[in-house]
């Protein structure tokens, strides 16, 4: 064959293999183009024919507004601390059990109401429903807060209750006294207009949620299954309603934590023989302690989006998004490294990409002329849906590479199973459209949980746990979620009194409607 040959039969072979990827190209442009403006997955149930019932309605009159927030202020203002596994605030709790009784009379009082403390301050209530063929349910909120002190910065005193421009100040106000006392208010009206459910249903208040409720959450779980109970849902604190916090986001969102995190607490430690700080070795403890700690930080967890259910998130909201980035939602198939790298850059979205890896202590040295002998460094993960403890624990065992570095599991629990969201996801929908019907320009999503709630405990009483609380986060609001001015605005804690109450009897249906067969008909 000639060289002018030769050269023809490449051109063509080149011409053929870039033809080829133009189509390829374009055939994957065209399905992507399709699917972005086909995607629905929001239609759910709501333009379906619900099971008529006679629901009451709530509409809080001034004698009753001024009342409902002297009672929160009232919880907010009492300091119930958890400070450690082995120190909380009794008396406070002591309190908090008189105030209840205090504030919720009917709760306390009614016939159709059972009430028991449990683990000496928790608090667990079973409200009976009129037909007992009906699986109950259960809603969860927590009495203890995490330590606050007004040094740290606070326009208000953390336990004042103080109200400013609308919002009333105070630990407790997000993390979870709103719910609490939400839920219960909820039930007191109720309860005085003369409300019988159809579905029974718990409340469980635990005392130690932040020291992770080892004596309130699990004695509640310990009691039901002694009793044989199980749940058709449960319902927690975790994720809330989104407005401008999502970078591109058109609107607010509502977030149903379907799972949460794993974690792991796990300790480095390097021993070496004590020497003087005049004739030091090439390495100390702290030296190579401190290298190891430099590779976790150089070196992040894989990235795992889109095999847990932070994928699903992204594709219900992705119509809420302008292009590119609704196309690129929308076709996560296609997109889903290129949206990790972009969510991996800013710590809040990074939680949702990979396991993430916070150093927290770090103790070494008794002297300062003196060579320690021993450095520890402690690190806390929060394990993605898609590893384990144990995976984690190999990867950080490889990244450190180096054998003279110990590397210990403290303690640890693997991501929570996933619960269902589809149309046949009865606690799922109903919340979702007890959110629609307070908020109809919200949209909803499922996702993930980032932190750990008491809710965890209860994975053997249901499958179907979903974390979320009506709370409005707006920017700079998840600063004040375990740090400084926490609030809320009276508006908002209203408002999550309304969605109690209108929760609570949208859960007397007896089962979810079947989908709607096309959003055409009326």
């Amino acid at each position: 064959m000639t060289e002018s040959g030769s050269k023809l039969r490449i051109f063509k072979i080149l011409k053929i293999i870039i033809s080829s990827l133009l189509i390829t190209v374009l055939l994957l442009f065209t399905i992507a183009a399709i699917r972005t403006l086909s995607l629905d997955v929001n239609a759910g149930l709501q333009l379906a024919h619900w099971e008529k019932t006679n629901n009451k309605s709530l509409v809080i009159d001034h004698h009753q507004r001024e009342e409902l927030l002297a009672n929160f202020k009232e919880a907010i203002r009492i300091p119930t601390v958890s400070f450690s596994n082995t120190e909380i605030n009794t008396t406070a709790l002591l309190e908090f059990d008189r105030f209840l009784r205090k504030a919720f009379p009917t709760v306390f009082s009614s016939s159709l109401v059972h009430h028991e403390l449990v683990g000496n301050y928790s608090h667990l209530f079973w409200v009976k429903g009129s037909q007992p063929e009906l699986v109950p349910y259960m809603l969860l909120a927590h009495i203890d807060v995490v330590p606050a002190s007004e040094s740290d910065g606070w326009e208000a005193p953390p336990f004042s209750a103080k109200e400013i421009d609308g919002f009333i100040y105070g630990r407790g106000t997000i993390d979870d006294k709103n719910s609490l006392m939400g839920i219960l208010q909820a039930l007191e009206y109720l309860l005085l207009k003369g409300y019988a459910p159809r579905r029974g249903f718990y409340i469980g208040l635990g005392h130690d949620e932040e020291i992770n409720g080892l004596n309130g959450a699990m004695n509640i779980v310990r009691v039901l299954k002694q009793r044989g109970v199980q749940l058709l849902f449960v319902m927690d604190e975790g994720l809330t309603i989104s407005d401008g916090i999502i970078p591109g986001l058109e609107g607010p969102a509502a977030l149903i934590g379907l799972s949460e995190k794993g974690q792991a607490a796990v300790k480095l430690s390097v021993s070496v023989a004590p020497g003087h700080a005049s004739m030091p070795p090439r390495e100390t403890s702290i030296g190579i302690l401190a290298t190891a700690v430099k590779r976790l930080e150089d070196n992040p967890m894989p990235r795992l989006f889109g095999y847990g259910p932070e994928g699903d998130t992204f594709e219900h909201l992705a119509h809420k998004f302008s292009f590119p980035l609704k196309f690129i939602m929308s076709n996560l198939w296609l997109f889903s490294p290129l949206l990790s790298r972009i969510l991996e850059r800013k710590p809040v979205s990074n939680a949702f990409v990979r396991t993430t890896t916070a150093v927290t202590f770090f103790n070494a040295g008794v002297k300062i002329n003196v060579i320690p002998s021993l450095a520890e460094a402690y690190v806390n993960l929060r394990i993605h849906s898609a590893q384990s403890v144990e995976e984690v624990l190999d990867i950080i065992k490889d990244t450190v590479g180096d054998q003279r570095v110990k590397v210990e599991l403290v303690y640890g629990f693997d991501p929570l199973p996933i619960s269902g969201a589809d149309e046949k996801a009865f606690g799922f929908q109903i919340i979702k459209k007890t959110v629609l019907d307070l908020f109809p320009t919200v949209t909803v999503a499922p996702a993930i949980c980032v932190g750990n709630t008491d809710s965890r405990h209860f994975i053997d009483l249901t499958k179907n746990i979903y974390r979320f609380s009506p709370a409005w986060f707006k920017p700079g609001d998840l600063e004040r979620f375990h740090g400084i001015n926490e609030r809320i605005s009276t508006k908002n804690y209203e408002e999550m009194i309304v969605f109690y109450f209108n929760l609570i009897q949208n859960c007397d249906i007896r089962k979810l409607p079947e989908p709607h067969s096309s959003v055409h008909e009326l």
